[in-house]
């Protein structure tokens, strides 16, 4: 095997964000960008002779070829083996299940998650390490670094793996195993569920449908629900990964999976619903007639998850996004275990849950996991709510209504203002930082802000900070509005607004959120100034 150094230039623009390096797929596809960037990841966790690394993408599109130049790289950097998912394929909750099954030094993940695929789509690279997570920022802040100075890079000459066989291949000194994810990934689901009672369930007449989007959670879902749960054959529709998914944004919310939403809400809507998105770390819970926060999810499955095996012996603690609604947090506080509140980005749960403090984590994102991988788990979070329905025997709308009655119920939506100027989100931003001190005391649409701050977390294990994670204004303690940019898009920028009120009364919690929430929308609006400064009227997307 020959290996070439190739001198190359640090290329503007490859600071990793919470969810990695996202950029357009043209722009990873042009000259050094990705193999600068995967150097500098190989430099910064001190090399790869005689390690072992993960491999997989969601399948988007230039995923396979992305994966063979990995391989040279790793090859020509003393890899002693990596493992890749067949036909480059693995999930992301798969990956860090197989990262902690096999007990890999760590893994290489090429996805931008929920965003459009596809040659005029998003491409994403992401490092997570051994214990299985998102790398902390101490480690993408290293990565950065040597995108900084780098001046060359080593990839081998050697020819393409067939990544459809199974099986191990050499490329020079370094081993290719083209592994089964799916497999190693449906043997933790069967440790964690009952199995027998989910075939039950299905057996006795229960319906559901799984809208894979054309993405990453096709073949699990397929592999899982239908082949083991015994489902009936088309319970999982839009199964087949797509290098563009389809065409579609692989989003699980009630906007861009629109289809299963107007299925749900009809006359002949199966009993249960479901979603996932472009790498099958997110999902989306429907009942009939029924639409489920990704909030109000998180928990329902703190209070119930003591029904499946997996978490008999009860839950050590809860942790949420700051984002996310407070709904988790009056669970926990019933249950006497601890609540966290975390900046945005799994990466910030991963120390409560190697320390043993957490079991459940969550985002308003729609991303929900628990301490049996290191990543948010779309289908794990899908079987987990059907365990729950398998011993309840009732159906979601009532399992709502009864969690709401029990624990109050935290009207909750997401406004996504996307694709805004930049410079003008930014400015919006810093200046409602400057006038935090003076909202107190101050009323907007019969709402008087009571508290306003720039969120920080101190991490209670290892003692990191981070600051300025979100501006947060608080209307007494029922009700709150959150501001956010978001770091996930590629093109301009998104303003997200969070918007929250508690409502204890059972008697007054069958509003529709938006017109529950219409003084809390008002006031937020009025206080950032979102028409004036965005020029835009309303929200692209609400969630």
């Amino acid at each position: 095997m020959k290996v070439k150094t190739v001198s190359t230039k640090p290329i503007d623009g490859q600071k990793p964000g919470t969810s990695g390096l996202r950029a357009r797929t043209k722009v990873f596809m042009g000259t050094n960008y990705l193999e600068n960037f995967v150097q500098s990841v190989f430099n910064a966790i001190g090399g790869l002779a005689g390690k072992t690394l993960t491999l997989g993408g969601d399948g988007r599109y230039f995923n396979d070829a992305a994966i063979q130049t990995i391989l040279k790289m790793a090859a020509a950097n003393g890899a002693a083996r990596v493992l890749v998912g067949r036909n480059g394929i693995l999930s992301t909750p798969a990956a860090s299940a197989v990262i902690r099954n096999r007990k890999t030094d760590g893994g290489i993940i090429l996805s931008a998650s929920h965003n459009p695929g596809g040659e005029n789509g998003d491409f994403g690279v992401k490092y997570n390490i051994a214990a299985g997570g998102p790398a902390p920022e101490s480690v993408t802040g290293e990565i950065h670094r040597r995108t900084l100075e780098i001046d060359s890079y080593r990839i081998a000459e050697a020819p393409d793996i067939d990544l459809a066989q199974l099986g191990e291949t050499q490329t020079g000194d370094m081993t290719v195993e083209v592994i089964d994810p799916v497999e190693i990934y449906a043997g933790l689901m069967r440790s964690l569920f009952d199995f027998d009672a989910l075939r039950a369930l299905f057996a006795s007449g229960f319906a559901m449908r799984f809208d894979a989007m054309h993405a990453v959670t096709g073949p699990y879902a397929r592999a899982i629900i239908e082949g083991e749960l015994g489902a009936p054959s088309e319970t999982v529709v839009n199964a087949v990964p797509l290098p563009d998914f389809g065409g579609h944004h692989p989003d699980p919310n009630p906007v861009y999976a629109h289809a299963l939403m107007e299925e749900m809400f009809s006359e002949s809507a199966p009993d249960f619903g479901a979603a996932s998105d472009g790498d099958g770390d997110r999902n989306m819970i429907v009942g009939r007639n029924c639409y489920v926060t990704p909030s109000d999810s998180l928990a329902v499955l703190a209070a119930n998850a003591h029904l499946a095996p997996g978490y008999r012996q009860g839950l050590a603690g809860v942790a949420r996004s700051m984002p996310t609604s407070r709904a988790a947090d009056r669970v926990a506080r019933k249950l006497g275990i601890g609540a966290y509140e975390t900046p945005t980005g799994w990466k910030f749960f991963g120390n409560l849950l190697d320390a043993g403090m957490a079991t459940l984590c969550g985002e308003e994102s729609a991303g929900t996991g628990s301490d049996h991988v290191r990543e948010k788990d779309g289908l794990w979070a899908v079987l987990l709510w059907l365990n729950i329905l398998a011993v309840r025997r009732i159906s979601v709308a009532r399992i709502m209504a009864e969690h709401w009655a029990e624990y109050g119920r935290d009207y909750y939506s997401r406004h996504d203002y996307e694709g805004v100027d930049k410079q003008a989100a930014e400015q919006l931003m810093s200046d409602l930082r400057q006038r935090l001190s003076e909202l107190p005391g101050k009323s907007f649409h019969d709402l008087t802000v009571t508290e306003a701050d720039d969120f920080a977390y101190t991490d209670p294990v290892d003692g990191s900070r981070a600051e300025h994670q979100g501006i947060r204004i608080f209307f007494g303690e029922t009700a709150r509005a959150v501001f956010r940019l978001s770091g996930t898009g590629t093109v301009g920028a998104t303003l997200r607004v969070y918007l929250e009120r508690f409502e204890p009364d059972p008697e007054r919690q069958n509003d529709e959120p938006q017109s529950a929430l219409a003084p809390v929308i008002a006031a937020a609006n009025e206080i950032a100034g979102i028409a004036e400064r965005l020029g835009r009227d309303g929200p692209d997307v609400m969630t």
